[in-house]
């Protein structure tokens, strides 16, 4: 289906043209009239099938047909700094040739930033998109009119619940307008996404997107690991990537600060991004991973989704995903448009049922690497058949 055949407001159609989109996806296809028709949603749809488009343009073109100015429209909440700013990004495009007016929310800003997000609140921006703590912190101080709001977005709420932002969230809610049109946006869909989308949806449309298999274009390959033999493995990878860059996914903080120092000792050009890093940092860090300035990143879950850096080279996991989905979105930071990349992952003996549950949503065997001799033999994978008993065991050293 082409954009064309929505008949958006032409300055609208401007905007769509000048980014070059012409033919929708999938999402944005059963989406976009469900939006515009007035129908509450629930959309179930990953990082990269346009799901940003697919509420941007609807809200927008409903702003140009009610006039914009003077009051707050529509409030898009999402769980991280790096996804406002982008989403941000995207929406500065297709209001171009707009009147529409739109402010991000976030953290990790000065003074004089906070100044300017207040004032937005106060006299009304037709956009408001921001992270729920930040926006925590103006409802406190009383003075946010949401009186002409029209729309919420919940976007990643999925990821939004595992942060732990469910009580920002509802307190965020209870300041808004009974009568509005909300839009739940989720790359998966758990019982606790349901039950929210219960409390704060009426009778939604439902739209979901199959999450796509990794692209083929990416070599993944797993090694079968001890604890104590993950950071020999992981020097051994990452000693011939001269000229290339590579991502490195661990599941908590203080492991990602570990291993980027263990890294930068062995000589190594290393940065680290996690949430205790101040947004001009974390913004730093990122300029100089996507010039090439940084050969590894060592990062939490906070760029598996909603970043943009294009020409990665390798993405190891130096621990398995805790949900079989965040596999796809991590090893999905590589292998973007046309170029091919590399997955790897590290998998300890306690791990291999996650790693078993990835390998049954991707619908194939992941290659498991032999290790380097030096390194001595690691445990066999054996992990518990679906629904089933066992586990497996380390092998008998000769």
């Amino acid at each position: 289906m082409k954009f064309t055949e929505f008949n958006f407001d032409p300055r609208l159609q401007e905007g769509i043209d000048t980014l070059g989109f012409e033919e929708t996806t999938p999402v944005q296809e059963q989406a976009i009239p469900l939006v515009l028709s007035g129908r509450d949603l629930v959309a179930t749809a990953q990082t990269g099938t346009g799901k940003t488009a697919a509420y941007l343009l609807p809200i927008l073109q409903d702003i140009l047909l009610h006039g914009s100015g003077h009051s707050l429209k529509a409030l898009v909440i999402v769980p991280t700094r790096e996804l406002a700013m982008q989403i941000d990004q995207q929406l500065e495009g297709m209001k171009y040739f707009t009147p529409v007016s739109s402010v991000p929310i976030y953290g990790g800003t000065d003074g004089s930033v906070f100044t300017r997000e207040k004032q937005a609140l106060v006299e009304g921006s037709d956009i408001v998109i921001c992270t729920p703590g930040r926006m925590i912190a103006h409802l406190n101080m009383g003075y946010a009119d949401f009186s002409g709001l029209r729309f919420l977005v919940l976007d990643e709420a999925d990821r939004m619940l595992d942060m732990g932002f469910h009580d920002d969230i509802m307190k965020i809610i209870s300041s808004l307008p009974t009568e509005r049109q909300t839009l739940l946006l989720s790359a998966t869909m758990p019982k606790e996404i349901r039950e929210l989308a219960q409390k704060v949806l009426k009778d939604p449309a439902e739209v979901s997107i199959a999450l796509a298999k990794p692209a083929e274009k990416i070599m993944q390959l797993a090694y079968t690991v001890y604890d104590s033999q993950k950071n020999p493995l992981l020097k051994y990878l990452l000693a011939p990537v001269k000229g290339r860059i590579v991502l490195v996914f661990c599941s908590t903080k203080s492991s990602t600060k570990e291993l980027a120092r263990e890294l930068r000792k062995a000589g190594l050009s290393v940065e680290e991004i996690h949430s205790d890093l101040e947004q001009k940092e974390r913004e730093s860090v990122l300029n100089r991973f996507r010039n090439r300035d940084v050969a590894v990143l060592v990062a939490t879950d906070i760029l598996s989704r909603g970043i943009d850096v294009e020409n990665i080279d390798m993405v190891i996991n130096y621990d398995v995903p805790h949900d079989a989905e965040d596999y796809v979105h991590r090893i999905g930071r590589t292998a973007r448009a046309e170029a091919s990349g590399v997955a790897i992952t590290l998998i300890n003996p306690k791990d291999q049922n996650k790693f078993a549950a990835i390998e049954r949503l991707i619908g194939r065997q992941v290659h498991k690497g032999a290790l380097p001799l030096q390194l001595g033999p690691g445990p066999s994978y054996s992990p518990k058949p679906a629904g089933g008993k066992g586990r497996g065991r380390p092998p008998k050293r000769r």
